[in-house]
């Protein structure tokens, strides 16, 4: 018989942000298909070139050149008050035995993909071995979560507070479409400018050209 699973330490907090989450913000799900051909030739490109280049590590760079458009998505609410902010800071989610932290990689939009790539790597390494610092965890201006090594496609993460946006990231069918999803705070984002960002976010990603 398994053990039982008890609300403390870590796990608490998890679950007391995630209660807080759900019950202080109006969250609201969208959902879409990328083609995704044009990102898997740029990881092989990159990867002839020597260099491992990611899937998040695409979307990342993507996501910091359409979101100037999109500041209510790059933004902190705090007591009715939503403040675009100045710099992109993506949280990376990650997951751990029986724990999951977000860290971020910070000013996205003035970094080149190998250095995105760098630091998200960096992230992941340190996650395991609690070598992230409070600020890396704390920083985030907009989260994305990836579940593409499962069979998930579509699904609806949990904002990240005081965040007002995060992005889920799918598998790749055979079709070659990736699945991405977008949860909102509905109150500071409408239905319509939410379609507007998941398919400029999908245009975006299907237009990627490898750099090497």
């Amino acid at each position: 018989m398994s053990a039982p699973l008890k609300f403390a330490g870590i796990r608490g907090v998890i679950a007391r942000r995630m209660l807080e989450s759900m019950q202080t913000t109006a969250q609201l799900s969208f959902f879409a298909d990328a083609d995704a051909r044009a990102l898997s030739e740029a990881r092989l490109a990159w990867k002839d070139a020597g260099q491992k280049i990611g899937y998040e590590d695409l979307v990342i760079h993507t996501l910091a050149q359409i979101l100037p458009a999109f500041a209510l998505f790059n933004a902190h609410e705090t007591d009715g008050v939503v403040v675009p902010q100045d710099q992109i800071n993506v949280g990376v989610a990650i997951g751990l035995p029986g724990a999951l932290v977000v860290p971020c990689v910070f000013d996205c939009a003035g970094k080149d993909l190998r250095t995105i790539a760098a630091e998200r790597a960096s992230l992941v390494e340190r996650a395991p071995i609690n070598k992230l610092t409070v600020k890396e965890m704390s920083g985030g201006t907009i989260s994305i979560s990836n579940l593409g090594l499962t069979r998930v496609r579509h699904f609806t993460p949990v904002l990240n507070r005081p965040q007002t946006a995060i992005i889920g990231l799918g598998r790749i069918g055979r079709d070659g479409m990736m699945g991405l999803s977008l949860t909102v705070d509905h109150r500071a984002i409408d239905g319509a400018p939410a379609g507007e960002f998941l398919t400029a976010l999908c245009v975006a990603l299907e237009a990627v050209q490898p750099q090497p």
